[in-house]
């Protein structure tokens, strides 16, 4: 069995983190093994470099006499002066003249230099002192017309020392220090700079979540998305302009169907109703009403599905309940039940499509008396964020509550034999008033609940037009 990886992994900044991690560590691990390698296996010519360096300094801080001689070393330099005092046997400098004369120099005796040769320009060079190794460098250096040389030299002991005692520890702590700053410097950074480059996209999957058939017209906006994700969301775009294309001609199709069939269905039944009584008749006229009455609620369904359609404004529920009240009492009292408006405040109004309250309000009254049992009460409760239809039948099991709202769906319990349509179109036109239809168990019966967001005043900007209520 093959099992999904967690979404995490699939995460596009934690993979762009983890790149950058990675890529700092090893350019870490680069920097440390070539540090370490000068440091360690080439460390003679880091020791070299060093005394060419050190040369030059030195040579820089030569000072002279009127007459042009070098007589000693600025003050930046004479502070050290107790180094060569008191490793004499390990580092010394000198100046010489053109002849190899030496006319200053730092060690108390020659015998230093005993065993170096005398480079007439600029070089390295390498001698013994008392059977240790000496590395040193000549540093020409020009003044009044006349030309002198700077040598510097040091023992290789105390180049090792230096370089693996002081130098070494120094440099590893120093990119231990440099790793740690880089990677919370340049993570922090890299983090931020992510959230900043993602915001836009979860603005657009914000955007694409929201889009349902309601609001299929909408598109994504492209506005300060990556460049990358730009053909995506294009796109997208274009698949949301085919489906709107399908979903308005399938709409268009329905009601148009509907318009054709009801002119038909009437002539039908006009025909039957002039033809001579006979033992056929009335279930012809029924199966014509039921044809007729499926076609209503189909075009109903069509224009309830559309949000233009609809046209906002004030609307005195009580009224409306009032008014579908009356226009259903033929049907309750064909079926023996008693129709009851309660109020829990005076004036109730609610910002809504006056024909689509109208309609919602009906098919709910008319599904309640389809399903009291006769001798009972169907009670119409007006608040002022909810509306409530009772009735006291056999009610419905959870697993009927979930499927109510599906199209063509019918209880068990109706006199009647409907399209199964009626739910379903007072689900699209709360769901296009941004209201919320459930169903409860009343105990005994079933309680409808239409509720409007608590204190909601405005209905979506988008609606337009009127929805036929009847």
């Amino acid at each position: 069995m093959r099992f999904a990886k967690p979404a995490w992994l699939h995460s596009l900044s934690l993979k762009i983190l983890l790149a950058f991690v990675i890529g700092v560590v090893l350019s870490i691990v680069l920097i440390a093994s070539i540090a370490i390698t000068l440091l360690t296996v080439r460390s003679d010519l880091l020791f070299v470099a060093d005394l060419v360096g050190r040369a030059e300094e030195l040579a820089g801080a030569l000072q002279f006499d009127d007459a042009g001689t070098p007589v000693g070393l600025d003050a930046s330099e004479r502070g050290a002066d107790w180094m060569y005092e008191s490793l004499g046997q390990e580092m010394a400098y000198r100046v010489l003249d053109a002849s190899g004369k030496a006319v200053i120099s730092s060690a108390s005796v020659e015998a230093f230099w005993g065993g170096a040769a005398w480079p007439a320009e600029r070089g390295y060079f390498k001698f013994e002192h008392s059977g240790m190794p000496i590395h040193g460098a000549t540093v020409p250096v020009e003044h009044a017309g006349r030309k002198w040389f700077l040598q510097f030299a040091a023992s290789t002991r105390f180049g090792d020392l230096v370089h693996r005692h002081f130098v070494l520890p120094f440099v590893a702590a120093g990119i231990a220090v440099f790793s740690l700053v880089l990677l919370i410097v340049f993570g922090a950074c890299a983090y931020l700079v992510l959230g900043y480059t993602l915001k836009p996209l979860r603005s657009v999957a914000a955007s694409a979540a929201a889009i349902s058939p309601r609001s299929i017209h909408a598109r994504l906006q492209a506005d300060g998305v990556p460049s990358e994700i730009v053909p995506l969301v294009e796109s997208f775009n274009r698949v949301l302009e085919r489906l709107e294309h399908g979903f308005r001609i399938q709409q268009e199709f329905l009601a148009t169907a509907a318009h054709e069939l009801k002119t038909p269905l009437a002539l039908i039944r006009a025909q039957i109703e002039l033809s001579e009584p006979g033992a056929g008749r009335g279930a012809l006229l029924k199966d014509v009403e039921h044809m007729a009455r499926q076609v209503q609620q189909l075009l109903h369904l069509a224009e309830a599905s559309e949000v233009q359609n609809y046209s906002f404004a004030q609307v005195d529920v009580r009224q409306v309940a009032e008014e579908s009240t009356a226009y259903l009492e033929r049907m309750a009292h064909t079926a023996d039940v008693h129709l009851s408006v309660e109020l829990h405040s005076k004036a109730v109004h609610w910002t809504a499509d006056r024909g689509a309250l109208f309609t919602v309000l009906k098919n709910l009254m008319e599904n309640a008396i389809q399903h009291a049992p006769r001798g009972t009460t169907v009670t119409v409760e007006v608040g002022p964020d909810a509306m409530t239809v009772r009735d006291c039948g056999p009610g419905a099991d959870p697993a009927q509550r979930a499927m109510m709202f599906t199209r063509f769906w019918r209880g068990a319990h109706r006199r009647d034999h409907g399209a199964g349509l009626g739910l379903a179109i007072c689900q699209e036109i709360a769901q296009a008033h941004g209201w919320k239809l459930s169903a409860e168990d009343a105990e005994p019966g079933m309680r409808f609940v239409l509720a409007r967001p608590f204190g909601c005043a405005s209905a979506p900007l988008a609606a337009r037009g009127a929805v036929r209520g009847r």
